[in-house]
C-alpha cells in the first residue's frame, strides 16, 4: 500500500498531449511496480493498483526539472496523488504533488 510521502521509483517518460486549443503540454509518465493507493482513491479500479504514474508538473520550474530526467530512473516523493479519472488518459494514476529524492553519491 503506497502512503503519502512514500517514494515512487521507475523509468520517466515523455508523453505528448495537447490541452484544449491545441496547447501542447508538458507531461511525464512513470512506470512503477503496482502499488495500491490510499483511500478514497483505493485500487483505481484495478486488481493490483496502477503501475503507470502521470507526473503533473505545477510550474516552469518543475517541468524543466522533469525533462532533464527523461529516459532515466527516478525516485519521486509523492504528496498527493488520485486515480485518473478522464476516458482516454495514458496512466492510471496522476501525481499532483511531489518532489525529486536525489541519491546520495
Amino acid at each position: 500500500m503506497m502512503k503519502l510521502g512514500d517514494v515512487l521509483s521507475g523509468k520517466l517518460n515523455a508523453l505528448r498531449v495537447r490541452a484544449p486549443k491545441g496547447k501542447r503540454t508538458a507531461t511525464f509518465q512513470l512506470v512503477s511496480e503496482p502499488r495500491r493507493l490510499p483511500s478514497p482513491a483505493g485500487l483505481c479500479n484495478l486488481e493490483t493498483g496502477p503501475e503507470t504514474f502521470e507526473i503533473v508538473a505545477a510550474d516552469d520550474a518543475q517541468a524543466t526539472q522533469l525533462k532533464k530526467l527523461i529516459g532515466k530512473d527516478v525516485s519521486l516523493k509523492v504528496t498527493e496523488v488520485a486515480c485518473a479519472e478522464q476516458a482516454g488518459q495514458m496512466s492510471e494514476a496522476l501525481v499532483t504533488k511531489w518532489s525529486v529524492v536525489t541519491k546520495p553519491n
